[in-house]
């Protein structure tokens, strides 16, 4: 996630979630010039992807495993939420589907995975920083 604080309504990150992501990770190496570093996730790894000369990321690049099995092979963007388990409670009431629910990522925050009643899929960040 990015350095700055967060603002609710914010895109705070994106992340590319892919059945392998090994290849798609060197195909925007190439591409777009993005070097990768890696972050363990158990037997594999996942990627934060940094510009040219930068220190800071600006997306990931994800395996379609674990708690991303069941997003699809998408750009996926987190949008900054206030309090993760109203805006979690609202996108339910109002039409919306979960599809991952409400989980910590370590000591960074909180998010969760939503399907707005168009079918759209994002996901909803709370920070600790918020």
């Amino acid at each position: 996630m990015s350095e700055t604080k967060p603002i609710p309504g914010q895109i705070g990150w994106i992340d590319l979630t892919v059945p392998d992501a090994e290849p798609i990770r060197d195909f925007y190496q190439s591409v777009v010039g993005w070097q990768a570093e890696p972050h363990a996730m158990g037997d594999y790894n996942d990627y934060s992807m940094l510009p040219p000369g930068a220190n800071v990321p600006v997306a990931g690049i994800c395996h379609q495993l674990g708690v991303n099995e069941r997003i699809p092979s998408q750009w996926l963007i987190y949008i900054v939420v206030a309090d993760i388990g109203a805006s979690s409670q609202a996108a339910a009431d109002g039409g919306g589907e979960i599809i991952v629910p409400v989980r910590q990522l370590g000591s960074q925050g909180a998010f969760c995975v939503i399907r707005d009643p168009a079918g759209a899929v994002c996901a909803l960040w709370q920070s600790t920083d918020s």
